[in-house]
């Protein structure tokens, strides 16, 4: 059997597309007959073609005997001495169970197409003398900087995955949108649709009837502002979808600034970078007790806000509560 873990970016998303999806060459008839048979099933139990996922949902599907039809393989990137040093570097927070990442705006979390160099290739070198290989517990998009959360094996990744599906987690993420919304706080309740175009995954507004849509809810505040032209945002999504927060920040007609996918091309004076952080994180810790950690702005971000005038705290010492 071969296992796959639903993550935030997949949520909602239908189980013979995301079979699809993770497993290449698998065909809708071989998924259909799995199906009937009991032989996929979803944490243990039969599931249907049209049953939608949540995040850390564990899929199991037989080994496939037709080698075209095999799942990838993980791609295991060698690294050089110099490298894993960088690696290291970036952790903010470890224990005998998690390990907290500051991921750097412009690395991938995992791989995909046309995608060689990402986190979840490197992760055999987070080991830290344990035995077990780290786990991803949820993801960031390649554009996105921040706190990114690590389980040191089977047990807490398990854990861990019942607290993003039970929404025990509390993310908060700052943003730099180009334009003041009319209102500086408030709920967006938008439901959000996956779209497939030229090979390419994006995320659109849908009708709340939408069987395709997801429910997707963003709470958010304006920190300060410069003018009317630009906006510090702290966002806290309450869902966890593809793109959540960049079409949310799009919806109150204040995109996020560099984000050329979702209407803010790039501003003259400013890095030609997507302007979004994922700044705090606070989970149930697997052991027992709960752990806030808090990561630095990226270089580009810090630059940013600099020139507007916003006066950004430094992040907080990691702290876990008993």
């Amino acid at each position: 059997m071969s296992e796959h873990i639903v993550d935030a970016a997949e949520a909602e998303t239908r189980l013979d597309r995301f079979l699809r999806r993770r497993v290449e060459g698998l065909t809708q008839g071989v998924i259909q007959k799995f199906l009937r048979t009991g032989k996929i099933r979803v944490n243990g139990a039969r599931a249907a073609a049209n049953q939608h996922l949540v995040p850390g949902d564990t899929v199991t599907i037989p080994e496939l005997p037709a080698p075209a039809a095999r799942p990838k393989e993980r791609h295991v990137m060698a690294m050089d001495a110099g490298q894993i040093r960088d690696l290291e570097a970036l952790v903010l927070y470890r224990d005998e169970s998690v390990i907290v990442l500051n991921k750097p705006a412009g690395l991938a979390s995992q791989g995909g197409k046309g995608i060689a160099v990402h986190l979840d290739g490197m992760l055999d070198a987070l080991r830290f003398g344990g035995t077990e290989r780290p786990k991803l517990v949820h993801r960031l998009d390649r554009d996105t900087s921040g706190v990114l959360l690590l389980a040191r094996g089977i047990r807490p990744a398990s854990r861990l995955a019942a607290a993003f599906r039970g929404r025990d987690v509390e993310k908060t993420y700052w943003a730099l949108l180009w334009g003041v919304p009319q209102v500086l706080a408030g709920r967006i309740d938008l439901p959000l649709a996956r779209i497939e175009r030229a090979g390419a995954a994006r995320a659109e507004p849908a009708d709340r009837g939408d069987k395709e849509a997801a429910r997707a809810v963003t709470d958010y505040r304006i920190v300060d502002y410069a003018g009317k032209k630009f906006a510090w945002a702290e966002l806290s999504p309450e869902t966890g979808r593809m793109h959540q927060l960049r079409v949310h920040c799009l919806a109150l007609g204040t995109p996020i600034l560099g984000d050329a996918t979702y209407g803010a091309a790039f501003a003259e004076g400013f890095a030609p970078q997507l302007h979004l952080h994922a700044r705090r994180l606070r989970i149930p810790h697997p052991d027992g007790g709960a752990l806030t950690v808090e990561a630095p702005l990226p270089p580009h971000m810090r630059e940013s806000f600099k020139s507007l005038g916003f006066a950004t705290p430094e992040p907080k010492k990691p702290s876990r509560v008993k």
